[in-house]
């Protein structure tokens, strides 16, 4: 089997210390020595900090998005209504190594002051976020779904930032509540 590429040793170690142990507090030196790959190598691949970090977010875009779609559209299959959003969430909370949005956290240690694509990249992240929403509220039958989808990407929003902050099972509880007067409402 082969070994995997500097580049993806780099990137790997990256998204787990990234999202793990945050943007500012995770060194370029740190993630050499857990890659086992060289500096230049790293500067090969991501001429500055800023790159690697943006491809993590490019990434992790596209991994969470997946999974997330994934888990409501199975909830959906199902029969269950909005509430299937914050059932999914509940799943991602009971992970191991939850540490909340990476893109919120992003934009809380690098706001606008660094590299302003990734705060373009989280802005992105949650337009798409919002989108997939609406597509949901509009498949559910609901009437004015993007008046849904904002609603619900701030109940969204606001599970992620409490369970990251204060874990527990009553913050899902309190989304599908919520969830299901947005629905209601709609």
């Amino acid at each position: 089997m082969a070994q995997p590429s500097a580049r993806d040793r780099i990137l790997d170690t990256a998204k787990r210390l990234f999202y793990r142990d945050g943007f500012r507090a995770t060194g370029i030196d740190r993630i050499v020595a857990e890659s086992g790959v060289a500096k230049m190598s790293l500067y090969r691949h991501f001429p500055s900090k800023d790159d690697l970090i943006a491809a993590f977010l490019d990434w992790r875009h596209e991994h969470w998005t997946s999974w997330f779609t994934a888990a409501v559209d199975a909830r959906l299959a199902r029969g269950e209504g909005l509430a299937a959003v914050a059932d999914a969430l509940g799943e991602w909370f009971a992970q191991d190594d939850f540490r909340g949005c990476a893109f919120i956290n992003a934009v809380a240690e690098t706001g606008a002051t660094d590299d302003p694509r990734h705060r373009g990249q989280a802005v992105h992240h949650k337009r798409e976020l919002e989108r997939y929403l609406g597509g949901v509220a509009a498949r559910l039958g609901l009437a004015a779904p993007d008046q849904v989808a904002e609603e619900a990407l701030l109940c969204v929003e606001g599970m992620i930032v409490r369970a990251q902050m204060d874990p527990g099972p009553g913050i899902v509880d309190a989304g599908r509540r919520l969830l299901a007067r947005i629905e209601r409402g709609a």
